[in-house]
């Protein structure tokens, strides 16, 4: 099968352990063992827990603990099913496995994660591209995304809060783009590994499974929990296409790992504390981004209204990949150039750690900026 080079890993790849400022990454500052176990209270019993614990394959699907804290995080779940993966990126790729079949037809947003586009191409779909564009404030255009629809459309890709802009589907908006899907009976996949890091009022957006019966959501530890270490994301979707997902897991996933498992499920029972800490470092550093990028001549960019990603616009010359690696030789720090997402003339930038990095890395681009 042939499948196109996954740009933003290779980048990541290549680059991430080679910069003194990484002003590329996208989860929230990651949390140490010690932090995890301290903030649940019970790090003796957790610590006495893992070192008895058999290393075997454990819950194929998911433990019961874990099953219930993913649960949580969604309004009662009707005729819905969970299933856990490896991570979103796991999770992304089994729905495609499930659903995506030669001469199919996907539309997929853009920019968002090349999963969404690359994967059903390789399976011989015919993909669609929504073009998100700055003057939208990278919103989809549903007058465009109602004529590119037909009968064939079986899945439409979204991903909310979307990386790399940080643009937000409210309810609303989500039920526009639901009636849409309705008037060819699509699938709607919407990757929400950034949901719960709203920057205003109520931190969770509704997720498309609370609100269509043929939504599927994906989403993981990663970002919005700073755990991505721990590899453990998940599937929610209708009983038939947990079905599905369940039966083509078995040739890729057998089991996430029990210590994983088990620390997903303490993590989730303490949610609360950890999104309390996630929110206030994503809110107090986008308003240092923001008066960053106010008093820069060379940059404009949406602000975001979720996630922990903004994309930026500059004004230069250079291609974003040169940009981005005459930035990282002469500074040492790193951003994501637009072209390895598709989208020349842009670069992402993360916000969501510490305060000083983001500061002493913002100041370095800026003296950057000042000799092109």
């Amino acid at each position: 099968m042939k499948i196109k080079d996954f740009g933003v890993e290779i980048w990541m790849n290549a680059y991430e352990n080679n910069c003194q400022y990484n002003l590329a990454e996208t989860c929230v500052q990651s949390l140490t063992l010690e932090e995890l176990l301290t903030l649940s209270g019970e790090k003796e019993q957790t610590l006495s827990h893992l070192l008895q614990m058999q290393l075997s394959y454990g819950d194929i699907e998911g433990s019961a603990n874990l099953i219930k804290g993913i649960r949580s995080l969604y309004h009662p779940l009707q005729n819905m099913e969970i299933t856990v993966t490896h991570g979103a990126i796991g999770a992304n790729a089994l729905a495609m496995f499930a659903l995506v079949e030669p001469e199919d037809e996907i539309i997929s947003v853009l920019p968002t994660y090349q999963q969404h586009y690359s994967i059903p191409e390789a399976y011989g779909a015919k993909v669609k591209i929504l073009p998100l564009k700055y003057e939208d404030n990278f919103l989809p255009d549903l007058k465009v995304l109602k004529n590119m629809v037909s009968k064939k459309t079986k899945l439409i890709c979204i991903n909310n809060p979307n990386n790399p802009t940080g643009a937000l589907m409210d309810e609303d908006f989500l039920c526009e783009v639901i009636e849409i899907a309705k008037t060819c009976d699509a699938y709607i996949l919407c990757d929400e590994v950034y949901r719960g890091l709203n920057h205003s009022e109520d931190n969770f957006t509704p997720s498309i499974v609370d609100l269509y019966e043929k939504g599927i959501s994906s989403s993981s530890m990663s970002k919005t929990f700073s755990l991505a270490g721990l590899r453990i994301g998940w599937l929610v979707g209708p009983k038939d296409f947990i079905e599905m997902v369940n039966r083509r897991r078995d040739y890729n996933t057998i089991s996430c790992g029990r210590i994983d498992d088990y620390l997903a499920s303490l993590a989730l029972k303490n949610k609360n504390i950890i999104l309390k800490r996630n929110l206030k470092i994503v809110r107090e550093n986008i308003e240092i981004l923001d008066q960053w990028v106010k008093a820069e001549k060379k940059i404009n960019y949406i602000r975001p209204q979720a996630g922990t990603t903004a994309f930026l616009k500059y004004d230069s010359t250079l291609t974003s990949e040169a940009f981005c690696k005459k930035l990282l030789k002469e500074t040492g720090v790193m951003l994501v150039p637009g072209n390895v997402m598709d989208m020349e003339g842009y670069l992402r930038i993360g916000y969501a750690f510490s305060p000083d990095h983001l500061k002493e890395g913002l100041e370095l681009i800026s003296n950057f900026l000042k000799t092109l």
